[in-house]
């Protein structure tokens, strides 16, 4: 199960690496990715409570303070939902049919994402592995980096092309995105 879950991961860590390499001062509401990088080469941990593998749904459930460890990276989670994908005559693949065609990751349950040097916060995320398209959000999406701060409610992140969107909150919070930059930390 190692190599299923490890792949399933890889794919998670996608998520983390795209919440934690985004620029550190967005001078927009939509901004460029920029670093996004996979290391394949390092082991991924994943600890939880429980894990329930439903091989009628395609689905692996970990539940109960949820960790998820690939080098400097860590994505903390009360809920972790790893969907695989359906060949149509055997049903989906899981951890237990050794087949890793995974179609979506979902996260929920306080979402915290930390990097050497930069942390993401959510209520929820979803990763879409067909669409490489990534979603954090909650009633406030958090990214910070040292003492930079940017905060908004829906963080879209399309992997293929790097383009990150940060959206307001609607009503609550003003309906804005909110910025906090400190003089002379932004990288040169």
């Amino acid at each position: 199960m190692r190599g299923i879950c490890g792949q399933a991961l890889a794919g998670f860590a996608v998520v983390a690496f795209a919440l934690a390499m985004a620029q550190p001062a967005f001078s927009q509401q939509e901004s460029r990715m920029s670093g996004l990088q996979l290391d394949g080469d390092q082991p991924i941990e994943i600890e939880s409570d429980r894990l329930e593998v439903r091989d009628n749904d395609g689905t692996a459930v970990f539940t109960g303070n949820v960790q998820v460890v690939q080098g400097e990276t860590t994505l903390r989670a009360g809920r972790m939902v790893v969907h695989y994908v359906s060949d149509g005559s055997t049903g989906a693949s899981t951890p237990t049919t050794g087949a890793s065609d995974i179609e979506r990751i979902e996260v929920e349950d306080t979402v915290y994402i930390q990097t050497a040097s930069q942390v993401a916060t959510g209520d929820r995320g979803t990763f879409d592995m067909g669409t490489e398209l990534l979603t954090l959000s909650g009633r406030e999406v958090v990214l910070t980096e040292g003492e930079n701060v940017i905060v908004g409610c829906q963080l879209t992140v399309q992997m293929n092309t790097g383009v990150a969107n940060l959206d307001g909150c609607g009503n609550e919070g003003g309906g804005r995105v909110r910025m906090l930059l400190q003089p002379g930390s932004q990288r040169q």
